[in-house]
């Protein structure tokens, strides 16, 4: 999921006492429900994300899905409508010699 699509409310700012305290919950939460923000004397410091969400952040034009992949190829004027006559029955033991 795309970080701007996460529920916001779902995410949570943690002190930094707290997230060294419960990194594991702040790691789970980040996987789970987004971003989790780390303050430092009540100044929003730093931001533990996903792998998932660092990767998309990181590579915004790499698609997510292979429909993604599919829909970004420029196949305008390619054919492919799929050729309707039967497929002839070829074995292995025919193509190898």
């Amino acid at each position: 999921m795309w970080p701007s699509q996460l529920d916001k409310s779902r995410r949570m700012t943690w002190s930094a006492a707290q997230a060294k305290n419960q990194f594991s919950e702040v790691l789970r939460r980040a996987a789970e429900q987004g971003p989790q923000t780390i303050s430092v004397r009540g100044r929003e410091t730093a931001v533990v994300l996903s792998k998932e969400d660092f990767e998309q952040l990181s590579h915004p034009d790499r698609p997510r899905s292979f429909k993604e992949a599919l829909m970004q190829l420029n196949l305008e004027g390619v054919d492919l409508t799929r050729d309707p006559r039967p497929t002839p029955d070829i074995f292995m033991s025919q193509i190898v010699s």
